[in-house]
């Protein structure tokens, strides 16, 4: 996911798509952890995708705690 594109996301979108990052980033420390993960670079693609969600998410002031509960 390019920056550009978190960016044009609006504030509930953003949050439903850091729900989503973080539940594929689970999914493939699981798979990882379990040897059927073969492509790894997936891991590291997730955890930008995290950090860059999170990071326009502070920008704009959204509060991760009370909405990812």
């Amino acid at each position: 996911m390019k920056a550009s594109d978190v960016h044009a996301l609006g504030d509930q979108d953003l949050v439903q798509q850091l729900k989503e990052a973080r539940e594929e980033a689970f999914n493939l420390r699981f798979r990882h952890a379990t040897g059927e993960l073969e492509n790894t670079a997936g891991l590291r693609e997730s955890r930008r995708d995290m950090a860059r969600l999170m990071t326009i998410a502070r920008e704009r002031g959204i509060d991760l705690d009370k909405e990812l509960q």
